[in-house]
């Protein structure tokens, strides 16, 4: 956080369900492309990209349904709170990821909205594969099982003392 609890670099937003709906493949930084209401929205940490995918549009990779709100101190040229945002990569990282998701059944899930050490605004791309509902359930368990063993293991080496 900067000065006045603006964030000039880090995490803005970050899609926590994303690794528990699915199976992270692969991962990719892109650019985004927004106006300067949705900067400075962005740089009072004000975003939610929980409902939001990425897909094509005319051949070019798209941010769909990310919601960045309206900036409070804006004049009324302000920005539509869920617009398509297009991503910014590189052709060949475009066509490698359209040619995953159409071939393999994988889809783009935004990870996480975040300003690098530069302050450029970059989403974290995920190429994922769904969960079925026991992957779930197996992972529940083993994180839960995880926890006991180490609160067992914290509680052995305290009555071992």
């Amino acid at each position: 956080m900067g000065k006045s609890g603006l964030i000039s670099h880090g995490t803005v937003a970050e899609n926590r369900r994303a690794r528990h709906d699915y199976f992270i493949e692969d991962t990719v930084e892109a650019g985004i492309m927004l106006v300067g209401s949705e900067v400075k929205s962005l740089r009072h940490g004000r975003a939610t990209i929980v409902e939001c995918y990425a897909g094509p549009k005319d051949g070019e990779l798209y941010l769909f349904n990310a919601y960045i709100p309206e900036y409070q101190g804006g004049t009324f040229f302000t920005h539509e709170t869920r617009r398509p945002r297009k991503l910014l990569l590189k052709r060949r990282e475009v066509a490698k990821l359209l040619a995953a998701v159409g071939r393999e059944g994988m889809t783009l899930v935004p990870l996480s909205i975040y300003f690098n050490d530069r302050g450029i605004a970059k989403v974290k791309i995920g190429l994922a594969k769904g969960k079925k509902n026991y992957d779930k359930r197996d992972a529940d368990k083993k994180r839960d099982w995880d926890r006991e063993k180490s609160r067992l293991m914290r509680e052995k080496g305290r009555s071992a003392d």
